[in-house]
């Protein structure tokens, strides 16, 4: 929430270098406010688990969030019950004429097929297509990121020789509102198969604002900021990659033990999260932006989107 301050606190211009928010008495005391409505497009198999761990995030925020759920209509669902999904996810048909503050689009496991060979991928492309003008901010999330960053900038992704598996250190190039209160170095997890071809970042409007002397490039932005693109898994619990690698064992894959995760790489000892803090913080922040600037108003959504990106190009 940002904090209200006189006009001429002294303070306050320093602040706003910052980018931190500093509101006016005038404002303060004409400001409408209404919940946060949210969108989430789970793409992830097992949904209750992934919705679980998305709203644990989004639920530390101190403002009021509406949150919906979106499915894909052209992919048959195996891993969760139909009552489910008929109860609580929506289709694009019921709300492609809506608008809202926040999309999420989650990772999924497919990726080893090309984009255009995944069953919902034309669904898909409507969704972050409407995202444009409907949605003030979207995140991306590992397979969604790559998904995001093909759709909108021709961003190839890679395929790796082995899983990239583990819990990496990273650090901010970028002061971005999106990283207040980040300490120099931040953890987060990473499973994934595939990566981006970072010479096509070269002629994209987009921007890496996190990475790792691992792996490279974990988080991107849209340079108009509507859009952010995080390669890895900030959301998953503490025993997630656990689970993953004694599900992978269990199909015969001969997985590699996942890096700095278990104490002294012993994966029958309990893995420390050392991410929690900032996933949390991530996801503040970015609650928080939206917050700040959406138009109460959500119908006016197409209006201010078109503010920014005008801005962003002068």
């Amino acid at each position: 929430m940002p904090i209200r301050l006189p006009d001429s606190f002294p303070a306050k211009a320093i602040l706003a270098a910052g980018d931190i928010f500093a509101i006016d008495d005038k404002r303060a005391r004409t400001q409408d406010i209404r919940p946060l409505e949210i969108l989430i497009v789970n793409l992830m198999p097992d949904k209750i688990t992934t919705e679980t761990q998305l709203l644990r995030l989004i639920s530390q925020s101190p403002l009021q969030i509406n949150v919906e759920f979106l499915q894909m209509n052209t992919h048959a669902h195996k891993n969760v019950a139909k009552s489910h999904l008929d109860q609580f996810y929506l289709s694009f048909n019921e709300i492609k004429e809506r608008f809202y503050d926040g999309l999420i689009i989650t990772g999924a496991p497919v990726e080893e097929l090309d984009f255009e060979e995944v069953d919902y991928w034309q669904e898909l492309c409507f969704v972050m297509e409407w995202s444009k003008q409907n949605v003030t901010s979207v995140i991306h999330i590992c397979w969604g990121a790559q998904a995001g960053l093909f759709y909108h900038y021709g961003v190839k992704k890679v395929m790796y020789q082995e899983k990239l598996f583990g819990n990496f250190c990273q650090y901010t190039i970028a002061n971005r509102r999106l990283f207040r209160g980040f300490d120099d170095y931040f953890w987060g997890p990473q499973s994934r198969y595939t990566g981006i071809n970072c010479e096509d970042l070269t002629q994209a409007p987009v921007a890496v604002v996190a990475k790792s002397k691992e792996i490279g490039p974990t988080i991107l932005l849209s340079d108009d900021e509507h859009d952010i693109f995080l390669l890895g898994h900030y959301e998953y619990d503490t025993d997630t990659l656990h689970q993953e690698f004694l599900r992978d064992q269990k199909r015969g894959l001969n997985p590699k033990v996942p890096e700095n995760y278990y104490p002294t790489n012993d994966y029958t000892k309990k893995p420390v999260n050392n991410w929690r803090g900032h996933s949390q913080l991530l996801c503040h922040n970015w609650l928080n932006d939206v917050y700040q600037i959406t138009p109460y108003n959500l119908a006016d959504i197409p209006k201010e989107n078109q503010r920014r990106k005008k801005n962003t190009k002068k």
